[in-house]
């Protein structure tokens, strides 16, 4: 035996050269061409080069790498696309490669597995894109809700007016459009406002459910290290939040099936009564696809509401308090544009979403804005389903993808006066944020683009229109339009740290 152990340690130098040669011979290495990388450190790769805010060390990084750089955080291979030609490489001619989605942990629990944003490719993600596309976000849908969109934005202005007149504090204007923005989309999906319900608590619990959104799983990068999220509280947090969220959505459903319950028992045809809101819809699919192949089941309803309210909350409140403070940072582009609104509404009471598509500066102001603080600057990640070439390079299956969409917004190369906030750009392009024009994709684009993004921009536009038209603003205590306290919080979504106080009083004209 001893001699058995002695001769294996004799041949053992010899044993590792055999084991490479025959593997050299019998698999011969075809060669690849990587992205460039930045150097990485064992276990976390490049984990540590993201720092608080990632879009800015990626940009940095790219500055360095180039356009187009292969990461590795943890034990994941990781594109980052920081180019328009890359994003277009990605999102238009390789769409169906990069069209899947790499596993999120806390995202799959938070929405069932069955929403639209995070669910793999395949075809349980295009039977729900269709019907949200068709039925929730359409043209003809969004347009039957402006009654609610003009309804909330007049009592936004009239909430600052209230405020204004009963105290001589400034208004906490980041307060009132997180409020108009959820009071819009509740009505519209839920058919309810909770600020009217006076629930603090469920407002908290919306505000945990976007924020663990943000949160990066190390399980999903380092998968034995996943044991972390049960002693940092991680996992605890997410079951929590997700089973009270999901107790407050059965409630909602069930009040829309007790409520078309009792109209079909007093005579009334729900049917011939029309959609209500996005749950009513969302029903009366299920009623009518019972019998089909695709049956939609309590769990995507529910998915799918949640998957409105987070894409038209969070993000659309950020855009508002963005492009309200970059107007009140440049005082001549806030003019401009109130000559602009108050013109189109002259003689008029007030100004409808008719008004909006004479408003050219006004849509300038919005993408220029969008351009400078891309309300989520790195897209959902994507995932490669096969081998594939992008700008020459060899990129292998199961990569994941970011396209830095507030790099591109801040590329030199594509933007004059890059970090300067300067509409005018705008008015004489027709460059747009729809996902056609890769310089500018706040709401990506291709199959897995944001179909959302009609209803996101005229809430938006319509809100601003309102609220230059309706006040003069000024900052408090003198504060100089420039001096403003740009500090940004990290996550999923960029928004300023500090609240935008301002002077709101009432315009006469």
């Amino acid at each position: 035996m001893l001699f058995l152990f002695h001769s294996f340690y004799t041949l053992l130098p010899l044993f590792f050269p055999l084991v490479f040669l025959l593997k050299w011979f019998s698999n011969p290495k075809t060669k690849t061409n990587l992205p460039p990388s930045p150097s990485k450190l064992p276990i976390i790769g490049n984990l540590h080069q993201l720092g608080l805010f990632p879009h800015r060390s990626l940009q940095s990084l790219a500055q360095k790498y180039g356009s187009l750089m292969l990461l590795h955080l943890g034990s994941k291979p990781v594109l980052i696309a920081s180019s328009a030609e890359a994003a277009s490489e990605i999102l238009k001619t390789n769409d169906l490669v990069f069209s899947t989605r790499p596993k999120s942990s806390i995202a799959s629990r938070l929405f069932y597995g069955k929403d639209i944003a995070f669910v793999p490719y395949g075809e349980y993600w295009r039977q729900v894109r269709s019907i949200c596309v068709h039925n929730l976000l359409n043209n003809k849908t969004v347009q039957s809700f402006h009654t609610v969109r003009e309804e909330e934005t007049t009592l936004l202005v009239e909430k600052i007016k209230r405020s204004s007149s009963s105290s001589s504090s400034p208004v906490n204007l980041t307060e009132m459009l997180i409020s108009l923005t959820s009071d819009v989309v509740c009505r519209i999906a839920l058919g309810v406002k909770y600020s009217e319900r006076g629930d603090k608590k469920l407002k908290e619990l919306f505000g945990e459910f976007m924020e663990l959104l943000g949160v990066f799983d190390v399980g999903d990068y380092i998968p034995w290290l996943a044991w972390l999220n049960h002693l940092n509280g991680l996992n605890a947090k997410v079951e929590r939040v997700a089973n009270e969220l999901d107790k407050f959505m059965e409630a909602v459903v069930e009040e829309h099936i007790d409520s078309q319950l009792r109209k079909s028992n007093g005579g009334t045809n729900v049917e011939d009564e029309g959609d209500k809101d996005f749950v009513d819809v969302l029903l009366r699919i299920q009623r009518e696809n019972m019998s089909t192949d695709f049956p939609l089941n309590r769990d995507s309803i529910k998915a799918i509401i949640l998957d409105m309210f987070t894409a038209g909350t969070d993000t659309t409140y950020t855009a508002l308090e963005w492009t309200m403070t970059e107007l009140f940072r440049h005082p001549k582009v806030m003019k401009k544009l109130q000559n602009e609104v108050r013109e189109i509404a002259k003689g008029k009471e007030d100004i409808t979403e008719d008004d909006l598509e004479k408003m050219h500066y006004l849509k300038a102001v919005m993408k220029e804005s969008m351009r400078l603080h891309t309300p989520a600057p790195l897209l959902i990640p994507r995932e490669s389903t096969q081998d594939v070439k992008v700008m020459g390079y060899d990129i292998a299956a199961g990569t994941q993808v970011f396209i830095n969409a507030s790099a591109i917004g801040r590329d030199p190369s594509l933007w004059e006066d890059t970090n300067e906030f300067l509409p005018e750009r705008f008015l004489n392009t027709s460059i747009d944020y729809k996902g056609q024009d890769f310089q500018l994709i706040p709401f990506g684009s291709g199959r897995r683009g944001c179909p959302g993004t009609l209803f996101a921009m005229t809430l938006n536009e319509l809100a601003v229109a309102k609220l230059v038209l309706k006040f003069d603003f000024a900052l408090p205590n003198g504060t100089r339009g420039l001096d403003l306290d740009m500090t940004e919080v990290p996550g999923i979504t960029i928004q300023k740290k500090h609240p935008l106080l301002v002077v709101a009083n009432p315009c006469s004209c």
